[in-house]
């Protein structure tokens, strides 16, 4: 801590985003960087606390004061040795993540004005990579053994990370055609540039990992599961939530309506060079979206529409308003606060409304035209459990030549596996976010170590 005062005199600067009348036009990165002095000047906010509840909120545990001090006094290797030995990507966290360590800054509770950590950390990683500090490893001392790893997402590429430091013979099935899960098929390239995606996939080819593309593993076939849980020491599996929540209303199968993922995951594969035709593609250009769902992939969805040239978006909620302001008097600090979040794209235009149930898609000649909606409210139950849904405002139409389903995924269900098989992340527990897929990857690797050591 090497200025005791820092958090008296500097206030919180964040980077902040280009201007929309400029990002909206392509899918670059969103998020600016300040320059070295600022960013220095912004870890050296960090007051090395004498209960860190960064620690404790972090689901990795990153050891932001140790790094926000090297990061101040100029080390940037250090910083990056201190950051990757909790954190195994740091680069995706640092563009993506919530920072739930944030919220639990004590300067958050102090002055709502916390350490910038997320912002620190993707700087101090882009330095490391540019000045060279992260090189593959190659003195790993292999162990004789081999292990299967199920889906290349954040979880899976967790957990086959630290099993290849640890010795074993990594090999990772992915059904699609490129590693990263839902970093890649999920975010959009202006959260998070793919090329950063790729730089990490280099580094772990490099340190051994085998990738194998188009290699589903369906995970109901219980017989090639067990041939596979064979041919290898032991298998993790990683495949995260991959089926979506539906809306069964009248009018479903109207053309226009369709899962969120739909559009996030071909628009990434366009921007990567892949061709759909006319009758494939999902395009916003010229409509007006509706997007159902209040959570980031329905923000995902806004900002796509809106660099696809929608006419249009309007998103709506089921659930009630979160509050508004820093504090939320449910969850009071450290716990994350659960209030209302605007992001990069919503402020680039959108039409939010909460409270909202969907009643029926309307449509002509097969065609989307509009969703038919009524403004709901919520009762306490009087038996306790969930509230109840009551009918508050009269139905009423939202124009929409297309819909973008953004409800969540629901949780997998898997059948008992061989005592070698392993499953985590997102598949295990259901969505969440990717630093605690990560977590629960590094977790999971050590399961693995300590079964197949004793």
């Amino acid at each position: 801590m090497g200025n005791p005062k820092a958090f008296l005199e500097i206030h919180r600067q964040e980077a902040g985003y280009r201007p929309i009348h400029d990002r909206i036009h392509d899918f670059g990165e969103v998020e600016q960087t300040l320059n070295t002095r600022e960013r220095k000047l912004q870890a050296s906010r960090c007051m090395d606390c004498g209960v860190p509840f960064c620690h404790w909120a972090c689901p990795l545990g990153n050891k932001a004061p140790e790094w926000n001090d090297a990061l101040y006094k100029g080390d940037w290797e250090l910083a990056y040795r201190l950051l990757n030995s909790t954190n195994p990507f740091p680069e995706f966290t640092g563009r993506i993540c919530p920072a739930l360590c944030e919220k639990a800054c004590v300067l958050n509770r102090f002055n709502h004005e916390p350490t910038t950590n997320r912002e620190d950390e993707a700087a101090i990683t882009e330095m490391a990579f540019q000045e060279g500090f992260i090189t593959p490893k190659t003195d790993i001392q292999r162990n004789g053994k081999k292990v299967a790893v199920i889906g290349a997402g954040p979880a899976g590429l967790a957990a086959a990370n630290d099993l290849n430091l640890m010795g074993y013979q990594v090999t990772v099935f992915e059904k699609n055609e490129a590693a990263g899960g839902l970093l890649r098929y999920g975010i959009p390239n202006f959260k998070l540039n793919k090329a950063i995606i790729d730089r990490r996939i280099s580094l772990l080819e490099a340190e051994g990992i085998e990738f194998k593309y188009g290699a589903a593993i369906k995970l109901d076939d219980l017989a090639g599961l067990e041939k596979l849980a064979s041919d290898y020491d032991s298998v993790v599996i990683a495949t995260g939530t991959p089926t979506a929540r539906d809306l069964k209303a009248p009018g479903r199968e109207l053309k226009g309506v369709h899962f969120a993922l739909e559009m996030l995951s071909q628009q990434n594969r366009v921007l990567a060079g892949m061709e759909f035709s006319k009758d494939e593609r999902v395009t916003a250009k010229g409509k007006d979206v509706l997007v159902i769902g209040g959570g980031d992939t329905g923000s995902d969805c806004i900002g796509t529409a809106h660099r696809q040239g929608c006419k249009s978006v309007t998103q709506i909620e089921i659930m009630p308003k979160p509050v508004e302001g820093p504090e939320d008097p449910q969850n009071p600090w450290p716990n994350w606060p659960r209030t209302l979040k605007t992001t990069s794209s919503h402020e680039e235009g959108c039409t939010r409304r909460w409270n909202i149930n969907t009643l029926e898609f309307l449509g002509k000649d097969g065609k989307l035209t509009g969703v038919k909606v009524q403004e709901i409210d919520w009762k306490p139950n009087p038996e306790g459990g969930r509230p109840i849904m009551v009918e508050k405002g009269k139905p009423e139409i939202i124009k929409a030549e297309l819909v973008l389903l953004a409800m969540g995924f629901l949780k997998p269900e898997h059948p008992e596996y061989p005592k070698n098989v392993f499953v985590c992340g997102d598949s295990a527990n259901g969505a969440s976010l990717v630093v605690r897929a990560m977590a629960l990857g590094r977790q999971t690797a050590q399961k693995v170590d300590k079964f197949l050591k004793t």
